[in-house]
């Protein structure tokens, strides 16, 4: 069946089911998610980039997380009996971001953000959470607070996704010397290259339109000196960088910007597997 030529009472069907998805949680294979599956495999088959294939959603937004635990393997850190860690700007509730899937694969971390979380941390062993609105003029203190729960300012993974300022917090790191080997960061997918966008620094930003963040030309432009882009999510949001010195591992993947850009593609991932419960997060910080 081809999902783009159904007739009305097919819409139809796919609205109930798509409505019944939504009211008990369960992932309903119906016409609304054939139609995401038909865009994204269009849009995978279209792309030389080996990385953008290996996209899975488990706990994150979209596909983040097949393509962090894919860039993990290369470098050699997925299965690395050594302590690993992360620090994450940008969480949510604590049941949907890019670190949760480190955590079930022995890391420790710290999360940012100004939302109370769903989970209780009463017994976490691995994973502090830091409650703050970070703006320019707290980020020392909160970075300061986070390298000295995870002990170290190597830091292997960080993710930063606040809507807004994002950019001006990763230069904060660039000038302070740290440069963390992974860097996940949310970008502006309306802008593609070579087109440069930032927003105006803003302590107060609150995202609500397409004045947020900054284009991919833009991060670029700032980490190309240390890192090397080695991919975008299949839903343009997020974009992948390792540092140079792990660059080696990733002679596959185009070099021009402009074939690793993907262009905003929201709402085409479908959940992987039961709704999240704070339970199962629990479990693995403990």
């Amino acid at each position: 069946m081809n999902p783009i030529t159904t007739d009305g009472n097919q819409l139809f069907t796919a609205f109930l089911t798509a409505l019944q998805s939504s009211i008990t949680g369960y992932p309903t294979y119906n016409l609304l998610t054939q139609f995401q599956d038909s865009i994204r495999s269009n849009l995978l088959k279209s792309n030389n980039n080996p990385l953008l294939n290996k996209g899975q959603k488990y706990f994150s937004q979209n596909d983040e997380d097949g393509i962090t635990l894919e860039i993990l393997n290369r470098i050699g850190l997925l299965n690395s009996n050594n302590s690993k860690n992360f620090i994450e700007f940008g969480v949510g509730n604590g049941l949907e971001n890019n670190s949760l899937i480190l955590l079930m694969h022995g890391f420790k971390g710290v999360w940012v953000g100004n939302e109370d979380l769903a989970i209780n941390l009463d017994n976490s062993k691995r994973l502090e959470y830091i409650k703050t609105w970070l703006t320019l003029d707290n980020i020392h203190d909160t970075f300061t607070q986070a390298v000295n729960y995870i002990n170290t300012t190597d830091i292997d993974v960080l993710s930063i996704d606040l809507d807004g300022n994002d950019i001006y917090f990763i230069n904060y790191f660039m000038l302070s010397k740290c440069f963390p080997k992974i860097i996940i960061t949310e970008y502006n997918g309306k802008f593609p290259p070579p087109v440069e966008f930032t927003i105006d620094y803003d302590s107060n930003h609150i995202f609500n339109s397409d004045y947020m963040g900054a284009s991919l030309q833009s991060f670029y432009n700032l980490l190309k000196f240390q890192y090397k882009l080695i991919c975008c999510n299949i839903a343009g949001c997020n974009a992948f960088f390792v540092r140079n010195d792990f660059a080696y591992n990733f002679l596959d993947v185009p070099e021009n910007i402009s074939e690793i850009f993907m262009p905003a593609n929201y709402g085409i991932v479908t959940r992987m597997g039961h709704p999240v419960s704070p339970k199962t997060i629990e479990y693995f910080i403990r």
